[in-house]
């Protein structure tokens, strides 16, 4: 695989090399131009081209590629530039990280410095954010601190999606595959007009179904982890009564019934790091349960009226979720202490769950901004937020038959009030002035309590505990300002600093702790410079960026240890630089390449930083503390941020007589070393992931119906993505390779 790794990267630099080469030599007759891509990374629509911040977009062909499998939104992770992805919750948690940083937390309350929008509306909980992706417009990937319009918890970015919205035209589309694991997935979408120019809607419906795959050898029960049934609808209503006025109003909803994390004792191999030699993803032993279950619903609300040269927007958004998911942490049966146990030492069994009874999120922006061209545009804004929580936590004896041995549960409700301002200037007719900033007020409101304590944590004198309440309360102001020259009509060249934050955090893992942690907020100050250049006639498009920034008392998560436990830190400092460049080109008519690679450097930077180390066997490469079985983490890299991150796309159209038409794509990502905790060790870390992807499909003279043969992870890459180190040398896997026939019919 490592002579794959450089092939891979051979090629890569190979195809950028010779692009302008082959670009050169191609007659003008003989391609096509790209389309310029409108973005509302400022909430308004722009060209990509003109606006001073490094984002990238996926949608159409690639969007469509890259979730053929029925991936769920880790079919991002390594796709653009500095976005790295993973989850230990399965389907159902994803966690972001751009440009190193992100969050490890597991817990249901746990905050992330990367939002997610979905239309508009801000997805707080982590849960929220795993709303899958469908009949979408686009994905914007905003990297650097998005604090001025985005407001609270962006200081890495933010990635938003955008719906396909209704038309006045009639659209109909559905899209049926059928592969690997016995795996049926459908999406499709209707788009009608009830009254012409007056009110439109579109329905969109995705059906995602894999089966069972994984067998577990310790119960001789065939196929009983892997799948899943993921369902999701979203029916959106477009009114405009009168040409001033137009009124949005979307439902969503989704029901999930699936496997949680599949957790695999020892499959690291000791002393060496990566997977065992006799490792097989279609086999685990456990003696433990799993499964998972998430309903969630929701609507926003958009209400949009011009005024003169100005338009009111108000966007109201609410949102709703249950869950509850259960795993066998311990990744394998039996115990040390007992007669059996396996695969390899088991010190002791763990099976725990958690749950949300109940998620309320309600959001209110109202803002005010110019329309039209002029010299100065500006916008002006209102920012509400309010979400309640209620969490538990469940510890199960699975040596008496996974009987509920330990509870914890806990609420929160937090609240946001900000107040936001931008402006852009046109100094002259090159050079444009770009100003804003944003004062928030965060709160929260947490209480815990332990009722049931665990049978080992009473056997050291536990007892039960609570109420225990924390308070955090921070009024932070956020901001930026940038600088845009344009060299050409075809090169814009940008500066930009900006200030972001993320509130204070709280972690309450009781159910083998006694202590409930508070991060103080994070402040980070970034700069970047960056050049986008549309060349040979709109043939090629290539961004370049070059950033530095320094996060102060960034909030890190001291995952594990000796127990199943969490605990917030403050860094006093963390570093990071890099740079990200993206190109798209169309050397000859039928071809289309688009890549993209990006350079990270982080570092903490906090001389007297400790963290507990693995519980589990591992070899912790850190010096020693002074507290015995703690590690200084001073110098490190954060975890899950990989050096290197590098994407691929081929797409090639190839005309057949009769008017058929052959259109091949292949895509590729790779991604460098990464660590899975605050300490580097040995074990719990992998070198490198690559993961390829290919589609052939064949459109009927008519064009609206293919027929197409796609493939997901096609060299069957095996990469430990994260681990459990406080118990045995767990690990947990990517999506395994998958093969599939598709049918698409457009109308």
């Amino acid at each position: 695989m490592e002579i794959c790794k450089q092939i891979f990267v051979l090629i890569f630099v190979a195809l950028l090399s010779t692009t302008f080469i082959s670009v050169a030599d191609e007659e003008t007759e003989d391609v096509h131009t790209l389309e310029e891509v409108v973005v509302t990374a400022r909430k308004r629509e722009q060209l990509s081209f003109e606006v001073p911040l490094s984002v990238s977009t996926i949608r159409g062909g690639k969007s469509q590629d890259l979730r053929s499998s029925g991936m769920d939104l880790r079919f991002l992770s390594n796709r653009t530039p500095s976005l790295q992805m993973e989850s230990s919750f399965g389907r159902v948690f994803p966690r972001f990280y751009i440009r190193g940083l992100g969050n490890t937390d597991f817990d249901l309350n746990a905050s992330q410095p990367v939002s997610v929008l979905y239309d508009g509306v801000v997805l707080e909980n982590a849960l929220l954010k795993g709303y899958p992706a469908f009949d979408l417009e686009r994905i914007e990937v905003l990297r650097g601190p998005q604090g001025t319009l985005f407001g609270r918890n962006t200081p890495a970015g933010a990635v938003k999606f955008e719906s396909a919205r209704p038309t006045h035209t009639e659209e109909h589309y559905g899209q049926l595959s059928f592969g690997r694991f016995r795996t049926i997935n459908y999406e499709g979408a209707i788009s009608e007009s009830f009254i012409p120019s007056v009110l439109s809607a579109r329905l969109s419906i995705l059906s995602l179904w894999r089966g069972d795959w994984v067998d577990n050898t310790h119960t001789n029960d065939d196929n009983t982890l892997g799948g899943h049934h993921d369902l999701a609808a979203r029916l959106q209503l477009l009114w405009t009564p009168m040409p001033k006025l137009e009124t949005w109003l979307k439902l969503h909803v989704r029901d999930l019934d699936g496997t949680a994390r599949i957790f695999r004792a020892n499959i690291i191999a000791p002393d060496e790091g990566g997977l065992v030699q006799d490792f097989e993803r279609a086999n685990v032993a456990q003696d433990g349960e799993n499964e998972q279950n998430l309903f969630s619903g929701g609507l926003a609300f958009q209400v949009s009226y011009d005024i003169g040269n100005h338009q009111l927007v108000s966007l109201t958004g609410l949102e709703r979720l249950t869950l509850f998911t259960r795993g066998d942490i311990d990744g394998g049966y039996g115990a040390a202490f007992l007669p059996t146990s396996g695969p390899g030492v088991i010190p002791f069994p763990s099976e725990t769950a958690s749950g949300i009874p109940l998620l309320n999120q309600f959001s209110q922006e109202v803002r005010l901004m110019t329309t039209g061209d002029s010299r100065i545009d500006y916008q002006f804004g209102l920012y509400y937020f309010n979400e309640f929580v209620k969490m538990e936590d469940f510890n199960y004896n699975t040596l008496a038959g996974g009987t509920q041995d330990g509870y914890v549960r806990q609420e929160q409700t937090a609240t946001a009030l900000a107040a936001y301002a931008s402006t852009t200037l046109q100094l002259s007719e090159d050079l444009e002035l770009g100003v804003g900033v944003r004062l928030s007020d965060d709160a929260k409101d947490y209480t815990a309590w332990r009722e049931e304590v665990p049978a080992v944590e009473a056997e050291k004198g536990a007892k039960p505990i609570g109420p225990i309440h924390k308070n955090p309360q921070d009024t932070v102001w956020s901001g930026d300002l940038s600088l845009r020259y344009q060299i050409s009509p075809s090169i814009q060249t940008y500066w930009r600093g900006a200030r972001g934050f993320r509130a204070p955090s709280i972690q309450g893992r009781l159910l083998f702790g006694n202590e409930v942690t508070v991060a103080d907020t994070e402040t980070i100050l970034s700069f970047e410079v960056g050049t986008k250049m549309r060349l040979l006639d709109q043939r090629i498009h290539l961004n370049l960026t070059a950033f530095n920034y320094s996060m102060q008392d960034q909030q890190l998560t001291a995952v594990g240890g000796e127990a199943n436990f969490n605990r917030l830190v403050n860094a006093e400092n963390t570093i990071g630089r890099g740079v990200e460049a993206e190109l798209i080109f169309a050397p000859i008519k039928p071809l289309e390449v688009s890549a993209g690679i990006s350079y990270n450097y982080t570092r903490i930077d906090d001389p007297n930083l400790t963290v507990a180390g693995c519980g589990a066997p591992c070899t912790v490469l850190d010096p020693h503390a002074s507290v015995e079985g703690t590690y200084y983490i001073d110098g490190n890299t954060l975890p899950q941020a990989p050096t290197w991150i590098a994407d691929i796309n081929l797409r090639y159209i190839l005309e057949l007589p009769s008017g058929f038409r052959l259109v091949a794509s292949t895509d590729w990502a790779y991604r460098s070393r990464v660590h899975f905790f605050l300490y580097d060790s040995v074990e719990f870390s992998d070198d490198w992931l690559l993961e390829g992807g290919v589609r052939l499909a064949c459109k009927i003279p008519n064009v609206v119906t293919e027929f197409a043969l796609i493939g997901r992870n096609i060299l069957d890459d095996t990469s430990l993505t994260g681990g459990i180190d406080f118990n045995n040398l767990t690990g947990y896997v990517n999506e395994p390779r998958f093969w599939g026939l598709e049918l698409v019919k457009r109308y």
